[in-house]
């Protein structure tokens, strides 16, 4: 069977002796062994198409060596740990304050409109990459060699991602601890930590209509003074929990107490992960479903509270102005590619682990919609609460409404105290925020503990390969972590929050990945190669979106951000100093740049005119699993070549 050289984009060669590889370079040879175990590019072998006229009879073939991946148990556990990823703190504390801030209801129009346009298509692209490479976020980008940096750049944001995010379930399980008490430590000023200006009740109505006597409240602070007032909760938050110094240079001491929070969700992490997808697969069945228990329980509870109907109306009330300005659409967009996980490599880690044919496709629609369904619904948990918040103080909504650590560590704890049964509330309220942040830290340690070990199958008859690697990955989060135990951890952790594994880096990362599927593999070679897995081509809205819609959404709101880019404050009060903004730009930097230095390093490293290097390093690296899955699939298109059945090759063209 004759084919010419440049028309080829992949060879399959079958079980047979001495069949020779033709390569898309023209040239000819047996594959050599990779580090990998893929099949490599061959260079230098032969002279063109007509060196593989006949079998080579001199050289036996190279065999390459290959390691069954791990599968899921069965289809359930990867639907449920991309839930337990992707559904996570953001859902519950982030969606429902920008829901209110950007109009109510009409932040859906934005928001529905991003999800089929850049949430969605990048979603289902890295869990098809994932499941067509069967490899991590590194070893992935095999299929264009040339951007193997967007894989270290993911590695880069999920590394510190896995970083900071943990000190919310220190947090969390902190405040579930000191939730066992009979008194909340966070509903009375009797503390040793309290200050004079603490006080309980804020009756600020009382001191506009004059109906205290002597205008003092609860005898020691007059309404003059109300205005300096402190709540129990905000003190304990800030000078128990945190014992915040005033700036990011006073570092103060460790507070040992959080200090053995941390380890103690570390564990956790560790023997979650330690023994791969199949242990993971089932813990998170647990982690993933019980938060949505939880959710159910407060919303019942919330609704019969008196307050709640306003604070839902207020939560879901449409303000059509907002619709025309640029804040809203590019909070949507953030909100998306932020709460659906996109950019970090865990759920090209996760779709690695998928049977060939898994239908990825139908998957992505329904684990989005999830996603998206949950932020909506919590939505209505939250305001029902923040309403009879609000009721209770005799103050408007907006008051009480916040967002971030404000919401999940200041509001809400207020509310539970105003509940018949405060610890039980406040208990379950710790214990399903614990559980929404465990699943998606253990998977995200999961997706950078998986593509480290990709990068070196060749050692895997070390046993506890793996044991080891997730140990050192966990040791090195925590030490890192101890600077935000302490008193100006937070001032830390905000940095980490603002610049490593938010808002520009998962967009600029989300931008390259269309670029690089899209542009430099092939949109339509890769709708192909889907169809091949799932026995159907997607629907070509998809490719659209990566070729233009998505790529100009990304780069749209990464240059709103730069242009509209204001300097980090905590707590719109204190700024960061210019050695605190270079910390952080030095953190998004570090994946950001992953990129472009790759590629002009191995532009320059490579041999050739341009147009030579240029095609060697996009050509992809295939892996043994691609001959295993693909070869079936074209023997009938070669069952009439000419050729004995022991001695023939089979070419896998871009369009099949």
């Amino acid at each position: 069977m004759e084919k010419s050289a440049s028309s080829c984009s992949l060879v399959l060669l079958e079980e047979t002796k001495k069949t020779p590889l033709l390569h898309p370079n023209g040239a000819c040879g047996y594959p050599p062994a990779a580090s990998n175990g893929s099949l490599v590019p061959l260079t230098g072998v032969g002279s063109g198409a007509g060196a593989c006229a006949g079998p080579e009879k001199k050289a036996p073939p190279a065999v390459v060596p290959y390691q069954e991946r791990e599968t899921w148990t069965r289809q359930m556990d990867f639907m449920m740990s991309c839930v337990g990823f992707a559904v996570g703190l953001g859902n519950v504390w982030r969606f429902p304050y920008l829901c209110y801030k950007n109009g109510g209801g009409v932040f859906l129009i934005p928001y529905m409109l991003i999800v089929f346009v850049g949430g969605i298509p990048v979603f289902f692209l890295e869990i098809a990459l994932g499941q067509f490479m069967k490899a991590g976020s590194i070893n992935v980008w095999n299929i264009a060699p040339l951007f193997k940096g967007l894989g270290y750049a993911s590695m880069v944001i999920v590394f510190f991602s896995n970083t900071y995010y943990i000190m919310v379930l220190a947090w969390a399980f902190y405040y579930l601890i000191k939730s066992f008490n009979s008194t909340l430590p966070w509903s009375t000023c009797d503390n040793e930590w309290n200050t004079p200006n603490c006080i309980e009740i804020f009756r600020h109505q009382d001191c506009i209509n004059g109906s205290l006597a002597n205008d003092t409240i609860n005898g020691n602070m007059t309404c003059a003074e109300l205005a300096n007032a402190r709540s129990p909760i905000i003190e304990f938050w800030e000078n128990k929990v945190l014992n915040i110094s005033s700036g990011l240079g006073e570092t103060g001491e460790f507070n040992w107490e959080l200090m053995l929070c941390l380890i103690a969700v570390w564990v956790m992490v560790y023997f979650c992960v330690w023994k791969g997808v199949k242990s993971t697969g089932k813990i998170v069945y647990f982690t993933a479903t019980f938060p949505y228990v939880v959710l159910i329980i407060l919303l019942v509870r919330g609704v019969t509270l008196p307050g709640a109907y306003d604070g839902i109306m207020f939560y879901i009330k449409p303000d059509w102005s907002k619709l025309w300005e640029a804040q809203v659409w590019i909070d949507a967009g953030t909100q998306i590619f932020f709460s659906y996980a996109i950019g970090l490599g865990a759920l090209t880690a996760l779709g690695s682990y998928n049977r060939f044919n898994n239908d990825c496709y139908k998957d992505a629609f329904v684990l989005a919609m999830i996603n998206s369904g949950t932020s909506f619904f919590a939505g209505f948990v939250v305001f029902s609460i923040l309403g009879f918040m609000a009721n209770e103080q005799g103050v408007h909504i907006s008051q009480v409404a916040e967002s971030g650590p404000g919401l999940a560590f200041i509001a809400y704890p207020k509310a539970v105290t105003l509940m018949p049964v405060a610890p039980l509330w406040a208990a379950l309220f710790f214990f399903m925020l614990l559980l929404l942040g465990l699943d998606s830290q253990f998977v995200g340690v999961e997706g950078f503990v998986t593509g480290i070990l990709d990068l070196f199958p060749g050692k895997s008859q070390f046993r506890y390969k793996r044991e080891i690697s997730v140990a050192v990955c966990c040791l090195l989060c925590f030490i890192i972590d101890l600077s935000m135990v302490t008193q100006a951890g937070m001032y830390v952790f905000q940095l980490f929050d603002y610049y490593s594994a938010s808002g520009m880096s998962l967009l600029w990362q989300a931008f390259w990945e269309c670029i690089v599927v899209a542009w430099v593999y092939g949109a339509d070679r890769f709708m192909d190669d889907v169809a091949l897995m799932i026995g159907y081509r997607p629907f070509p809205w998809i490719k659209w979106c990566w070729s233009f819609i998505t790529p100009a959404v990304c780069m749209g709101i990464f240059i709103f951000h730069l242009v509209n880019y204001k300097p980090l404050t905590y707590n719109n009060t204190y700024v960061y100093p210019w050695w605190g903004e270079v910390i952080g730009w030095c953190l998004a930097l570090s994946s950001m740049l992953c990129i472009p230095v790759s590629i002009l390093y191995k532009l320059v490293s490579a041999k050739g005119t341009f147009k030579e290097r240029w095609a060697h390093l996009t050509t992809p690296v295939w892996g043994h699993h691609h001959l295993e899955y693909m070869a079936p699939d074209l023997r009938a298109l070669t069952s009439n070549a000419p050729g004995t059945e022991e001695n023939k090759v089979i070419i896998f063209e871009s369009v099949m």
